[in-house]
């Protein structure tokens, strides 16, 4: 292992990071809210940490490997998750303790938007752009980390994209470098921002709520500056316009970059992958209405308008809401969150298991159900037009197999410290598939579930996050040989 590389780029990412917090002393000396000596300090520990860290190796000159990799994508996360939470645990107007001030950094960074705070919208005005920041944070740092890192270790997403599943970024990169491949990503990152900010501006919100929604928006992150959430503005507007930044963002980015540089949008109709994730969205848009209209819960108007929206948030995992979606009848709070665990497309900002995965699930059961019936015939799985492996397949199911041998255990954890089950289920579900809401003790906050309950949801977080084979890998002995 090189640790001292280790050390160097944790350090520089250290510094790096140090400079968001000077944003939030901005916005804190504008609105005069008295935080800012909060986050002066954290400013000031962070960056003389990361410094201390990279000055006695800053001369280490050597090429990262794939096993190198591994331990600075966990402690990425790790080491921004603890010094994002510097400024709210030092912040006397938060009153949180560390537990609940590493939770509701980590659940930012790793755009997951549950939280631990309640009365937010008495909140210092810095203090509430800090928490959207950490989420757009954490959001670019996802696609990064799908589209140009993960490929690399062999355990993301969009090696499927790469290999075997047909689609505009097949078989490389989407650029030569994974410099260039960032600093892409970036662009289209910010481009859609903006736009969203604007978009939201235009339709009636402060110019502080704006862009401190498309942060959130954008980062498929969930948090927003109002105890109420999108509901807190009661407009079919800007409603519209979060389902439609929710669906874009929760698209692979390559699909971004390659209609950027074509100047068309077929591509997004043409992938498989984006394609079902349209139908899913559909379906379960129109499902969720239809109940609320035949059960008469709202107006025939309301039952579209509330049902679409939280459909869409919780499958995209945002956790946006207009509506409280945990007491409506029957089967629709339970639906919804199920969802949740299908998510986004694979190299997007949302969370669960990826509609790729789930789609390859689906087609290899029918494959065997196929194989039942004809012994002896040969079936192939295929997305699109192109087949796919059966290495991939296996890949698949391999994930989806630690995926619920994880949800497992931390559930049993969560049971322990004495929730109850509907918390429990819940509770794991969202931090795995970084939703946010839950049902139960969680359906508002997570302020009230005890300490050891909340850094479990944080593992969860982060398993969910790095696609849980990045952190596993490391508890595995082969790992640690040399």
């Amino acid at each position: 292992m090189q640790y001292r590389l280790t050390l160097k780029i944790l350090g520089l990412l250290l510094m790096v990071f140090s400079l968001t917090m000077l944003p939030s002393i901005l916005v804190s000396l504008i609105y005069d809210d008295g935080a800012h000596h909060a986050f002066i300090v954290a400013f000031l520990w962070v960056i003389a940490v990361g410094f201390g860290m990279w000055l006695p190796v800053r001369n280490w000159q050597k090429e990262m490997r794939t096993r190198d990799g591994f331990l600075v994508t966990v402690l990425f996360w790790l080491v921004l998750g603890i010094a994002g939470s510097i400024p709210l645990f030092l912040a006397p107007e938060v009153h949180l303790s560390y537990t609940d001030a590493f939770f509701e950094s980590f659940s930012g960074l790793t755009t997951t938007g549950a939280t631990v705070i309640t009365g937010i919208d008495d909140l210092p005005k810095s203090i509430l752009f800090y928490r959207q920041q950490l989420q757009w944070l954490g959001g670019m740092g996802i696609i990064v980390l799908a589209v140009a890192v993960l490929p690399m270790l062999g355990i993301g997403g969009m090696q499927l994209y790469r290999t075997e599943t047909p689609g505009p970024v097949k078989d490389s990169k989407l650029t030569p470098r994974i410099a260039e491949t960032a600093k892409a990503l970036w662009y289209i990152y910010l481009t859609l921002t903006l736009v969203c900010g604007a978009a939201y501006w235009a339709a009636g919100m402060s110019f502080f709520d704006a862009i401190s929604h498309s942060f959130s928006t954008v980062a498929i992150g969930g948090f927003s500056t109002h105890d109420a959430s999108i509901g807190y503005f009661n407009s079919v507007t800007i409603e519209l316009i979060a389902v439609v930044f929710m669906l874009l963002s929760s698209a692979n980015f390559g699909l971004h970059y390659v209609a950027w540089n074509s100047r068309s949008i077929k591509h997004y109709f043409l992938d498989p992958e984006y394609r079902a994730f349209q139908v899913i969205a559909l379906v379960l848009a129109s499902m969720t209405s239809i109940t609320l209209l035949l059960i008469h819960t709202y107006t025939p108007f309301e039952s579209f308008r509330y049902g679409i929206f939280e459909s869409i948030s919780l499958l995209t995992t945002t956790g946006f809401a207009t509506a409280d979606f945990t007491i409506w009848p029957l089967f629709a709070p339970f639906v919804l969150f199920m969802a949740s665990f299908i998510g986004g497309c694979a190299g997007s900002t949302a969370g669960g298991m990826k509609v790729v995965r789930v789609l390859l699930i689906f087609k290899q059961g029918l494959r065997e159900i196929k194989r039942l019936i004809h012994p002896k015939g040969v079936f192939s799985v295929k997305v699109g037009n192109r087949k796919v492996s059966d290495k991939v397949v296996e890949s698949v199911w391999g994930f989806f197999s630690v995926y619920i041998l994880a949800y497992g255990l931390i559930f049993f954890g969560l049971l322990a410290c004495g929730l109850d089950f509907v918390t429990t289920w819940s509770a794991v579900g969202s931090a795995l598939n970084n939703l946010g809401p839950g049902l139960g003790e969680v359906a508002l906050h997570y302020g009230n579930i005890p300490g050891v309950a909340k850094w479990l949801l944080c593992l969860a977080m982060l398993l969910g996050r790095l696609e849980i084979f990045t952190l596993l890998v490391l508890f595995t002995p082969q790992y640690w040989r040399k």
